[in-house]
């Protein structure tokens, strides 16, 4: 790919307290990583935090705050009771966009019935698109390839640029 603007940068944070206690290892955050690599993005993490409501919403804050383009979150959108990930985004978006969540929910349940379980919010905070992803291998593949097209136009928009042809056309439904 790209069209993605130069110096595109990303930010990965796993919420996982069985990997951030090295109970097991982080699969979908270094997916997540290297998919959005692939994507032409340079890419920090993933950052592997417990589910940790505060820490979580720090990591996100600090993310923002260092100018990513972009932060994607792997874990913690269940509905368990340690599942915090999108209540700690919503503290740190001021904008959301719930068509890129739905649109995740929606590729991914043609597959996994129980995609739609998954409580994931997108949104902005500063020039930063951040968005919550299931914890799980196939739930970051589902969550590329919807946002895999998106994301030159989402970064460019966000650096200040105006509506321009980095989206595909839209097709004729009929």
């Amino acid at each position: 790919m790209t069209g993605l603007p130069d110096g595109a940068r990303a930010v990965v944070v796993t919420a996982s307290n069985r990997a951030s206690a090295g109970v097991y290892e982080d699969t979908s955050g270094r997916l997540l990583a290297d998919g959005l690599r692939e994507l032409g993005f340079a890419v920090e993490g993933p950052h592997v935090l417990p589910d940790d409501l505060e820490a979580l919403a720090q990591a996100l804050r600090t993310a923002v705050a260092d100018g990513a383009d972009l932060v994607l979150t792997t874990g913690g959108t269940g509905l368990t009771p340690t599942d915090v990930t999108p209540e700690a985004t919503r503290a740190v978006l001021e904008r959301e966009a719930p068509g890129i969540a739905e649109a995740v929910r929606r590729y991914g349940a043609e597959h996994v019935p129980t995609s739609v379980l998954s409580r994931g919010l997108a949104g902005t905070a500063g020039r930063t698109l951040i968005v919550n992803l299931p914890g799980s291998s196939g739930g970051v593949r589902d969550g590329l390839a919807v946002l895999g097209p998106l994301l030159p136009h989402v970064v460019s928009q966000l650096r200040g640029g105006d509506h321009d042809t980095a989206v595909p056309p839209r097709r004729d439904h009929g």
